[in-house]
């Protein structure tokens, strides 16, 4: 489930384009309501996109990158996002998957809204956004973008710094692996976003950074991108229903492959099966996504949620922002 702005789909479109792992899209609006997914799956996360592995819903693309990468093995003729080194050895794995999320998707994308042209989007779009940011106001976002633009150049520009310390050896990719790998995809799809904001073309120095910008690496990324991509298939198109329907029936992961951490449920005040709301840590309670808890570990939150179709999905969520309250029921 995605729409077509949005820069996260991008990440995990070109992330099934590297695992080589065909899909169906359901579109739905850049704005609440959603009912696609908050009616028909059960779920109120409002974060664009999900992901459906069968019965198996997975929110928020780091999650949904790991997902895709354990449940579509290389030993099964899939790609990977974890590609070996050039010179031999295994790929940094936990470094790059905490390179893409601590840094790639957060630190350096969230620099990127504030210089959205905030004073273009309709009223409907504004709305819907201080939903999440009451205090949004275009005036006062029009006015910090000098500010901001320094910030954003400042960090930018280290940005480029790094990378272009990661590539002047002669590396075609980040982490000097045989082909992209997750990290490489991690800062293409915001230096791409950024890119093409109508005021950010002068932080784009090819230049100052030629090994990351002038026909190399980034350039060298999106040709490898657009190659691939004309020999992957088109996606297939869902409707919201056709889609629901299709995971409904479809067969769900054993809950023990992620298994029930006690100890550390316990920690929380949690238990197997007990309901639960897991709230996002960024968008707050208002969205938190209610289900019975049945998954638990180091990685994962699993609850089973139930539509208006009556069927039960399970929900995956990232313990990294995102926390599972236990529901109380009060007596009258």
């Amino acid at each position: 489930h995605s729409y077509n702005a949005s820069p996260f789909s991008v990440k995990i479109d070109n992330v099934l384009m590297l695992k080589n792992v065909p899909y169906a899209t359901v579109t739905v609006a850049n704005v609440l309501p959603r009912p696609e997914i908050t009616e028909l799956l059960g779920l109120t996360y409002r974060r664009i996109p999900i992901l459906a592995i069968g019965n198996d819903i997975y929110c928020d693309t780091s999650l949904i990158a790991a997902a895709i990468e354990r449940r579509f093995p290389t030993s099964q003729g899939f790609g990977t996002i974890f590609p070996p080194k050039k010179h031999g050895g295994s790929p940094d794995t936990g470094l790059l998957k905490a390179f893409t999320q601590h840094y790639a998707d957060t630190v350096l994308f969230n620099l990127g809204p504030i210089l959205l042209p905030w004073d273009r989007f309709p009223d409907f779009f504004l709305k819907d956004r201080q939903t999440i940011a009451p205090n949004l106001n275009v005036e006062v976002m029009m006015n910090s973008q000098g500010k901001a633009m320094n910030a954003f150049s400042a960090h930018l520009v280290n940005s480029y710094a790094l990378v272009n310390e990661q590539l002047q050896d002669g590396r075609e990719w980040l982490f000097d692996t045989e082909l992209p790998s997750l990290a490489d995809i991690g800062i293409h799809f915001t230096y791409n976003w950024v890119c093409g904001f109508p005021n950010t073309k002068s932080l784009f120095n090819e230049a100052k950074f030629p090994y990351a910008l002038r026909a190399s690496w980034l350039d060298r990324l999106n040709k490898f991108i657009k190659t691939t991509r004309n020999d992957f298939p088109t996606s297939m198109s869902l409707t919201g229903p056709e889609a629901a329907d299709s995971i409904a029936k479809s067969s769900y992961e054993p809950y023990n492959v992620i298994g029930f951490d006690a100890f550390e449920a316990a920690r929380l005040n949690l238990v197997k099966n007990q309901m639960v709301n897991v709230v996002p840590d960024d968008t707050g309670p208002q969205f938190a996504t209610s289900g019975k808890l049945v998954a638990f570990n180091h990685e994962e939150i699993v609850i089973e949620t139930k539509g208006t179709m009556n069927a039960i999905f399970r929900c995956h969520f990232p313990r990294i922002g995102f926390t599972p309250k236990g529901v109380q029921h009060h007596r009258l």
